[in-house]
């Protein structure tokens, strides 16, 4: 707590940002679905936010260098703001691409002026700290805001109405802070071809988990409903998922941390594998359901921390920003893609076929590991890098788990 203090206007402001931005991809899924809108356009939609995001995270740090934090956080929210009113005025499946693509590209903007900022206030001793503040701020919040999908039974516009006020509240910690504006650092990440060559499960791991999380977050809303269930249950099932994927990241870190960290990242692509079979091959009870999509975001989450924590062991400390940055993209792109092949999975196998893409992914992803844990020897456990949880943003993110990591060594 004393090392969240200082930055807790900024921790209240990501809070309120994720509660009032976070369930949009939710709430949008589920509008589209009741408007008749194939399962190809939801997933377009999807990825259009993915592909704002993409390049947001490149491009933002330009603007915010440029304006400033404040003016550039304050611009942002703004825009996302005006943009969550926007979907209750047009029901128009070809406008909401277009907003969907605004609203990832300011969001990365948020996400580069917040963690840039915590990086500047946050010192070698509370570190970890910070950023474990900042994770529990962010999903919580993600977790939470799940649950204004049920002011949709009263009003169909009172969701994004809602949205738009929280994302207004969550300009006043930052308009207010007297905390000193840091100065911008662009990363430059490393080339996916080098990347590979250091770490080739680091990259296809973190490529097939953006994909599978990707089509998940495009897609999730829309099977529950095509199965049967309601909107109260929807909002459970996804909030339900993020609260998983909080509880077992720091678990499974351990075990990473104590045994070949491989062997811990094919676990958990098996896992998820196991666990989308029944939900892609049985009518399942309501609450079985929920209870596969909790364990499902326990194991599914963890995995790209993992990644990165796999792909830094086989790095100098001096390479691990900028490895960490093109993992952040790796799995961004990944992300994009998602939707797009989860949709064809459920236009061409219905509902089903969502998990049997993401069970499909994973498995791969777990063969590939076993596959490379054949082809090169394992990082002794004490030479390993100490596991850190981190949020699956932008690059900026990769500074403050590096320099944490430095600390810990």
């Amino acid at each position: 707590m004393s090392s969240a203090y200082p930055v807790r206007a900024l921790l209240l402001a990501i809070f309120v940002l994720m509660a009032g931005g976070g369930f949009l991809s939710t709430l949008i899924a589920i509008r589209l679905e009741l408007l008749g809108v194939p399962a190809g356009i939801i997933g377009l939609v999807a990825t259009s936010y993915f592909g704002g995001l993409m390049l947001g995270s490149l491009r933002a740090v330009r603007i915010i260098a440029r304006i400033g934090h404040i003016r550039a956080f304050a611009a942002f929210v703004t825009i996302y703001s005006a943009s969550s009113l926007t979907y209750a005025i047009l029901d128009d499946p070809s406008v909401w691409i277009i907003l969907r693509f605004i609203d990832g590209f300011v969001m990365a903007g948020v996400f580069v002026c917040l963690e840039s900022w915590l990086n500047q206030q946050a010192n070698p001793k509370n570190r970890s700290a910070v950023l474990a503040a900042y994770m529990i701020a962010l999903y919580c919040g993600q977790a939470a805001g799940q649950f204004l999908l049920n002011l949709g039974d009263r009003a169909p516009a009172l969701p994004f109405m809602v949205s738009a006020i929280l994302l207004s509240i969550a300009l006043l910690p930052v308009l207010l802070t007297r905390m000193e504006q840091p100065r911008m650092e662009a990363i430059a990440p490393f080339s996916l071809r080098r990347l590979y060559r250091v770490s080739p499960l680091g990259i296809v791991g973190t490529l097939v988990t953006g994909t599978m999380l990707g089509a998940f977050y495009g897609l999730g809303a829309v099977y529950i409903q095509r199965i049967g269930m309601g909107l109260s249950q929807v909002a459970l099932f996804t909030s339900l998922v993020i609260a998983g994927g909080v509880v077992l990241q720091y678990p499974l870190g351990i075990l990473s941390d104590r045994f070949d960290r491989r062997l811990v990242v094919i676990s958990c692509f098996l896992a998820v594998a196991a666990i989308s079979t029944p939900l892609a091959l049985a009518v399942l009870p309501p609450l079985t359901t929920i209870a596969l999509g909790c364990l499902f975001g326990g194991f599914a989450f963890a995995l790209y921390p993992l990644c990165v924590a796999h792909s830094n062991d086989h790095l100098a400390e001096e390479e691990r920003i900028g490895a960490s940055g093109g993992l952040v993209l790796t799995y961004s792109a990944g992300a994009v893609a998602g939707p797009l092949i989860g949709s064809g999975g459920m236009g061409t196998l219905g509902p089903q076929g969502l998990f049997l893409v993401i069970g499909g992914l994973s498995l791969a992803g777990g063969i590939f590991g076993i596959w490379r844990s054949f082809a090169r020897a394992s990082v002794p456990s004490e030479d390993q890098q100490t596991f850190q949880s981190l949020p699956r943003t932008t690059p900026m993110a990769a500074v403050l788990e590096s320099e944490t990591e430095d600390r810990q060594a």
